[in-house]
């Protein structure tokens, strides 16, 4: 969603971070934004806006445990040794907490990379 709210390049920006990078997202993380969609207002457009960005990334294997979305994606990004985009303070949190890099969106305008 950080792109619509914030007119951010979000895949140029990891480029400059990252260099080279494949692009991955949780199938619970679709449904997430699918169920932001509805409705009117700022947050159902970024989250439509979120669902053309993920439809650009590939796509992880769902889980068959019924654990928050948050805890998939801390498990997964330690499995592939992954670094996580999110705005989400309390994502961030368990992330940085698991020793797991994380992208964050700095002053509104620029992507940095924080942890690990």
């Amino acid at each position: 969603m950080m792109p619509a709210q914030f007119g951010v390049d979000l895949f140029g920006g990891l480029t400059e971070l990252l260099g080279g990078y494949d692009a991955w997202v949780l199938p619970e993380v679709v449904s997430e934004l699918r169920g932001l969609t509805n409705g009117f207002g700022k947050n159902a457009a970024a989250a439509r806006f979120g669902l053309t960005v993920a439809a650009r990334c590939k796509l992880l294997e769902p889980w068959d445990e019924d654990i928050p979305v948050d805890d998939k994606v801390v498990a997964n990004a330690r499995e592939i040794n992954a670094v996580v985009v999110t705005n989400d303070r309390e994502l961030k949190k368990k992330l940085i907490d698991q020793q797991i890099a994380v992208v964050v969106l700095r002053s509104r305008c620029r992507l940095e990379l924080i942890g690990k």
